[in-house]
């Protein structure tokens, strides 16, 4: 492809991974200078096994820590206040962000409210926020329990704003974490249906990704990986959580989605985004159930794309025409999200259905809807919320 623009690529994150990878944390923390960390966690995660390895790892290497699990599942202004606080009245020197995409994203925003002044609105990206954003920042350390979100490896934090009624985006080269620890016996204990919606994210990052327009044929490469990763281990991560090598491959696919997506992603996630901040429907199940119909949507723009993901899924696409291949694609992703157990429609989430016009607003306003294989309408993205009601 000939593009007439200059572009920048980049792919710096450290990560440290493979089973028992958390062990490395003491030495990763005396590298980072970290003596206090604040570990940002949500509620639901210190009950886990992931927590309790991690917990047990950082007193067996006897790490000062302090723990902040004021994180909601999509994490709003409050919670970075909140552990903003903690943080300053502890006196603590970096962060770690454990869990899902929630606790990582919180994790980033956090070190940018401890180290900067007014209403943290004011750094979001959509409005230019980012280059108010200054270092030093704290250093941050993640440590995924999920295989979605990629968050691990990303350079943004994603919060609700109630005042604006949306997601805000807090973006800045500063907020790549120093060190992301992958290790999958910390997704071991994870249930089968979180198994199946964060992978589902991973899915849609980089199919996403691979169908925007923007140049960037590295990550092009890197999200095709993603792709094959996810329909070679995502069901059987599904249905045998205590498969290792399952669950480190989609560790991977989320991380490849991440990096993917600094190309920019698509329609199903402007129509995802509003369904977290309205409806609560978690992010990765939102992804799963808007993308089949999103492809459909697309498939006349991202044929070749398309053709190349059936061909993944073992189609014989060397004797199909190219909406035949990419029709193909569609069949096998909607198939894949059965197998996972991911069955369920708008309606299933007592969204109403006279709010779908006022979603469809919201998701035109959300900016992922910019960098889809086609253009779309506010009344495209309105009809394909219908046909997923």
């Amino acid at each position: 492809m000939l593009v007439s623009e200059l572009t920048t690529f980049s792919f710096p994150t450290s990560i440290v991974y493979g089973p028992g990878s958390r062990n490395q944390l003491g030495e990763i923390l005396k590298e980072q200078r970290i003596q206090k960390p604040l570990l940002v966690t949500d509620p639901g995660l210190v009950k886990t096994e992931a927590y309790t390895l991690i917990e047990q790892t950082l007193q067996r290497q006897n790490i000062d820590f302090v723990l902040a699990t004021d994180v909601h599942p999509n994490p709003i202004e409050e919670d970075i206040e909140t552990c903003g606080e903690i943080f300053k009245q502890n006196k603590c020197d970096g962060i770690i962000g454990l869990g899902g995409g929630s606790a990582m994203d919180a994790a980033k925003v956090i070190a940018v409210r401890v180290s900067h002044e007014g209403d943290i609105k004011e750094y979001e990206a959509q409005v230019g926020g980012y280059a108010k954003i200054k270092g030093p920042l704290a250093p941050i350390i993640t440590i995924p329990t999920t295989a979605g979100t990629g968050s691990e490896v990303g350079r943004a934090g994603v919060i609700t704003s109630h005042a604006l009624g949306r997601k805000v985006i807090i973006f800045s080269p500063l907020l790549m974490p120093k060190k992301a620890v992958i290790d999958p016996e910390l997704t071991v204990s994870l249930p089968p249906h979180l198994t199946a919606a964060t992978g589902m994210d991973a899915f849609t990052h980089n199919l996403e990704s691979l169908t925007s327009p923007e140049f960037h044929p590295l990550c092009d490469a890197i999200a095709v990986g993603g792709l094959e990763l996810c329909i070679r281990f995502l069901e059987r991560a599904v249905c045998d959580g205590s498969d290792l090598e399952a669950r480190g491959n989609m560790m991977i696919a989320a991380i490849m989605g991440a990096v993917a997506f600094q190309k920019d992603l698509g329609a199903a996630h402007s129509l995802a985004h509003p369904l977290s901040t309205e409806f609560d429907v978690h992010h990765g199940l939102a992804n799963a159930i808007c993308l089949p119909a999103t492809m459909r949507f697309n498939r006349e723009a991202a044929t070749a794309h398309y053709a190349r993901v059936a061909s993944l899924f073992g189609r014989p696409v060397h004797a199909m025409t190219g909406l035949e291949a990419a029709d193909a694609a569609v069949e096998e992703v909607e198939a894949l999200i059965k197998r996972i157990g991911i069955t369920q429609r708008l309606r299933d989430f007592s969204v109403p259905e006279e709010s779908l016009e006022m979603l469809s607003h919201k998701a035109f306003d959300d900016s992922c809807h910019k960098t889809n294989a086609r253009a779309c309408t506010q009344q495209d993205l309105l009809q394909l919320y219908k046909e997923v009601w």
